[in-house]
């Protein structure tokens, strides 16, 4: 039996102005999972620990990602597959995308890859599907190719791997309440003005442009969402107020995290991360709730294996 043993990142998505086309990937917040090809050839899920989620093959997005995967294979093999959840569901980090990007990823790798990493972010698409109804790939593009990744076109699919500035650090505070993404897609209104449609286009390319450039100033110029923020941050408690605070602090920018409740800044080298950190943490005291912050690089290589 082969098997792989790997950690798959948590994914920032949206970047507050790239609603479903842009994604980043961190670097110490994540799950590990085990993918062994098995002789029985049946797709199981014969272990998940840190989450209540679905054995059965057909309700997990793991499952039905690989089942897309073997699709396209077109040769009957087995695959067992362990989850070992670190990324709460309903977190607003890729917990489904995490399941759904390392369950292809091992299978491709123990086959040895036969598939593209584009064709891997459509099979895991498929478990997003599952997830939210939506067949996004702002979580598992990220994943898959690590760093930022802009998803150009769905149809056909197309994306592109961005810079990473050396000195951008993300921080993230995780707030211990549950937005599914299907309730947050929910409140989105399907028609924008077009005077809200240009400047959300003009802060998409300004940060694309700055990542590019290298330009800090204008990454944090162009952090603005205009359009899915205004109606997702009445689901988080106190998000303007740590919106705020994390600004005055020295973040580049402050957004949903996807669907959220987490928040995400991008800061400018590590001593500011930081001193972000502390201020939205002391903020959210003030609610009552219960969070976790994270500090983190942005991880340029995606999936990484622990053990053969």
């Amino acid at each position: 039996m082969k098997s792989v043993h790997i950690f798959v990142p948590a994914t920032i998505a949206n970047l507050s102005c790239g609603f479903d086309v842009l994604g980043a990937c961190l670097d110490t917040i994540g799950d590990e999972m085990k993918i062994s090809l098995t002789d029985t050839s049946e797709i199981r899920i014969t272990k998940i620990e840190g989450a209540k989620l679905p054995y059965d093959v057909d309700k997990n997005v793991a499952g039905v990602a690989v089942m897309a995967l073997l699709k396209a294979y077109k040769k009957k093999i087995g695959v067992d597959i362990e989850i070992y959840k670190n990324i709460k569901a309903g977190s607003g980090i890729g917990s489904s995308a995490a399941s759904s990007a390392g369950a292809v990823w091992g299978v491709n790798y123990l086959l040895g890859n036969p598939f593209s990493i584009l064709e891997l972010v459509a099979f895991a698409m498929e478990g997003e599907k599952l997830a939210s109804g939506n067949a996004h790939a702002d979580n598992v593009a990220p994943a898959l190719f690590g760093g930022f990744t802009l998803v150009r076109s769905y149809a056909p699919l197309d994306i592109i791997s961005l810079p990473v500035p050396k000195e951008l650090i993300a921080t993230v505070i995780h707030p211990q309440i549950e937005v599914k993404t299907a309730d947050a897609r929910a409140v989105i209104k399907q028609n924008v003005s077009l005077q809200k449609a240009i400047q959300q286009w003009g802060n998409i390319g300004g940060l694309v442009s700055g990542l590019f450039m290298n330009d800090y100033d204008l990454i944090s110029r162009s952090l603005e969402d205009v359009i899915i923020e205004p109606l997702r941050s009445i689901l988080i408690p106190s998000f303007n107020e740590v919106k705020n605070m994390a600004n005055k602090s020295g973040a580049l920018g402050c957004g949903i995290s996807g669907s959220g409740p987490s928040i995400f800044t991008l800061n400018k080298g590590m001593k500011t991360a930081k001193k972000v950190a502390d201020a939205m943490e002391n903020e959210y005291q003030k609610t009552g709730l219960d969070f976790d912050i994270h500090i983190s690089k942005i991880n340029t290589t995606g999936i990484k294996i622990i053990k053969n």
